[in-house]
Formats: structure tokens, C-alpha cells, sequence
């Protein structure tokens, strides 16, 4: 580990080895953030460019006026066998953010998997599945993210994954328009075991985004699915939807103004199998969430009766315990 001082800006990084005639040369330097550098050169036996080996690495990282840098790392993974690895050129890309996507319509986000089949002992190579799922829905996408929180397997047998998209609803030649880009809720779901996947319908009527589903169901009715979703307008977004045979939230969404407001929420169904569903006379649904009013912190567990509202949704609040 050295040490520059932001003064001086001297610092040797790569010195050549008088005795061994290892000489470092065609240095490179990359500015990644305000606090990060990445130096490169290649490494050669001699400093006859016949001589060059490979590239090497050094990372800095500034602390109040000094950079510290990290030892040299050699980078064996930019070799190719039988060739001279030479003249680094390294470029940094800037990191994609969620509104630069929504604002200009250029999405980059992509829906994959992985799977384990030994309780997450090891895990399968990367599936992706953006085109065969979204396909030319895509370019109407801003963006998208899956949950976050978990999916739930449906009494059916169905795998869901709540999602939520920011959909481009207005455009001016060709470019979309920022406040035509609207987020809606959906899920993905599977009905063999995750070997091919669908997307639902958009949830309309309000905004949604971020969101959790729930199975809920009794001796005394049919099975719903029920919804709830994080809004820009700092109140909660619920659908239920009684097609639970499609799995599908077709329902248009409603606002929750007295619901608790958390940005991060989780929905979770005690007992949540599809025997254990079946079994029930009542099925606890638990709503957990962060309560400080600033920050994330205080998280609590509680049911959640807010479906008692609507009298479209009796089927539910009959389901429902209050606590």
C-alpha cells in the first residue's frame, strides 16, 4: 500500500525491477467516481514491446487529501493464449439509473433466473428471459424491476412474481414524452414449475410500482389473490382479483389513504401451501413494514384488514383476521 498526497500528485506505481529486467510500461489511467482510480500498464520481461506479457492493475482510493493505492494485480483473464497482451485502453461506462431510463424511454433493465435444487447449495447458470416473456411489449418499457420481496406458489400450483413497469403511454416524434411514462404493477407467472414464464395484464387506475401478492382463501370461498403496492403519492395501492385461475391482477387498483405508507413492505401468508391453504376455516395475512416516518427503521408485523372497505371485496374480509 502506498500513499499520494493530492498535493504533490507523485506516486510511483509501477517500478522497473533493475535485477530481473521486469519493466512496466504504457501506463493508463481510469477515473471511475470522486473517490475511485484504476491504474494500468503492461508487464514485460525486458522493455522490448517483444517482451510484453500481460497487463496489470493497481486501485486507488482517495482518503480526505491522499489517494491510497492497493498492490498490483495482475489481469490473467484479459489474455489470450498465443498473444501479446498490450497497450491498455480502458473506458468506464456510467452506471444506467432508473430515471435516466424512464426519462428518455431507453430501457436497460433485463428479466433473468436462476434456480437450485438442493435448498440453494448450488445454483444454475443465468437464464435470460426478457424476450421470450416481455418481447415487443419491451419497447413500450421505460424500465422494470421484479418485486422486491419474494413470489409465492398459488394453491394451484402456479409460481408468481410481482413486478412493476414504467409504461410509455405518450410519445412526440418517436420519443417518449416523461409524463406520459406511467409505472404500473403486474406479475410473472409460471405454470411448470418455472420451465416457461408469462406476464399479466398492467394493473390501471392508479399508479403502482414496487409490490408484494398474497393467496388468500377459506372453507367459506373461493381463493383471491390480492395485491398491495407502493404509489409516487405516499399511500399504499391494493387490487384484488377473483380470476385466480388465470393468476392475473385484472382488477383495476384503488387507493389505501389510511394504510401505513412504508416505501418497503412484505406479504406473507401463514401456512402459505396449497394444503395448508385448503385446511384453514381463517388464513392470517401479515403485513409487515418499516413505521419511522424518515427512515427505515421499527419494523412491525401486523394483519391487515383494509379489504373490509370495499364491499366488492367481502369474499376477502371474510378471509382476513383483524389484529
Amino acid at each position: 500500500m502506498i500513499k499520494a498526497s493530492m498535493s504533490s500528485g507523485k506516486a510511483t506505481l509501477f517500478r522497473q525491477d533493475l535485477q530481473s529486467g521486469v519493466t512496466y510500461r504504457i501506463p493508463a489511467l481510469l477515473y471511475i467516481s470522486p473517490d475511485t482510480l484504476l491504474a494500468f500498464a503492461e508487464k514485460r520481461s525486458s522493455p522490448r514491446d517483444v517482451d510484453a506479457e500481460y497487463l496489470v492493475l493497481r486501485r486507488g482510493r482517495k482518503t480526505g487529501t491522499s489517494v491510497e493505492w492497493g498492490p498490483r494485480e495482475p489481469l490473467t483473464s484479459a489474455v489470450l493464449p498465443g498473444h501479446r497482451t498490450m497497450n491498455p485502453c480502458p473506458v468506464y461506462e456510467q452506471h444506467v439509473s432508473e430515471q435516466w431510463q424512464i426519462w428518455t424511454g431507453q430501457n436497460a433493465a433485463r428479466l433473468c433466473y436462476v434456480w437450485s435444487g438442493d435448498a440453494g447449495q448450488t445454483w444454475s447458470s443465468l437464464t435470460d428471459l426478457t424476450e421470450q416473456v416481455i418481447g415487443e411489449d419491451l419497447k413500450d418499457w421505460a424500465t422494470f424491476s421484479v418485486g422486491p420481496g419474494h413470489g409465492i406458489q398459488l394453491s394451484s400450483g402456479r409460481l408468481l412474481i410481482p413486478a412493476y413497469t414504467y409504461h410509455i403511454t405518450a410519445r412526440c416524434c418517436h420519443l417518449p414524452l416523461p409524463w406520459g411514462t406511467q409505472p404500473r404493477s403486474l406479475v410473472f407467472y409460471s405454470d411448470d414449475g418455472g420451465q416457461r414464464w408469462h406476464k399479466g395484464e398492467l394493473i390501471e387506475g392508479m399508479k403502482t410500482v414496487e409490490c408484494q401478492v398474497a393467496e388468500v382463501a377459506c372453507q367459506a370461498c373461493d381463493p383471491v389473490l390480492y395485491c398491495n403496492a407502493r404509489t409516487p403519492c405516499r399511500c399504499r395501492g391494493s387490487v384484488v382479483s377473483f380470476m385466480l385461475t388465470m393468476g392475473l391482477l385484472e382488477a383495476d387498483g384503488v387507493e389505501e389513504p389510511d394504510a401505513p405508507a412504508p416505501e418497503t413492505t412484505c406479504l406473507l401468508n401463514v401456512g402459505n401451501t396449497p394444503s395448508a391453504i385448503h385446511r384453514s376455516t381463517v388464513l392470517w395475512l401479515l403485513y409487515s413494514h418499516p413505521t419511522g416516518k424518515c427512515k427505515r427503521v421499527d419494523l412491525v408485523i401486523q394483519t391487515w384488514p383494509c379489504a373490509r372497505r370495499r364491499q366488492h371485496r367481502s369474499c376477502l374480509a371474510a378471509c382476513l383476521s383483524a389484529g
